[in-house]
């Protein structure tokens, strides 16, 4: 068992990529030193618009979470007793709690007025779409029907990606 979870059979490594990214989105510099200000209506609107997408994506991964209930796991290899959601968030988006960090962190980066903080969201996009494309695998060949919900349903962005 320890042995798995060293060779991360279960993709504990994208759980600790993951992991480093949302904490240089927290915690790491926003912008250079050198870099210009916003200027004055970009920086209002950027905490107006920042901070409403950062709630409304932090509620959408609340959502998400609580709808998968038993069968959430930070690993992107289903849990044994998982069962396939897709109602909920889940209709709108195949990966709704990626979704959600995902708009939050661009939410964080506005709000900060932050430049770096822009380019690590966009870091944080392109990992989700890479882990989540390890997790479908996982997923069609746990689930049959998946296939035809994969047809159906957006991966990241409702309605475009």
């Amino acid at each position: 068992m320890l042995a798995d979870k060293l060779r991360g059979q279960r993709g504990e490594w994208y759980v600790a990529a993951q992991a480093v990214i949302l904490a240089l989105i927290a915690y790491g510099p926003s912008s250079l030193s050198d870099a210009p200000d916003w200027p004055a209506p970009f920086h209002v609107l950027g905490k107006v618009i920042g901070g409403a997408l950062a709630i409304a994506g932090f509620v959408f991964v609340i959502f998400a979470s609580l709808k998968l209930g038993k069968s959430l796991t930070p690993l992107p290899h289903p849990r044994d007793d998982a069962v396939l959601t897709v109602s909920g968030p889940y209709r709108l988006v195949r990966h709704p709690i990626y979704s959600g960090l995902i708009i939050a962190s661009f939410g964080w980066a506005l709000w900060l007025n932050g430049w770096l903080t822009l380019v690590y969201a966009v870091i944080l996009f392109i990992f989700f779409d890479i882990k989540s494309r390890r997790e479908e695998t996982w997923l069609m060949a746990r689930y049959p029907e998946y296939a035809a919900y994969q047809q159906r349903v957006s991966k990241l962005i409702p309605f475009a990606y």
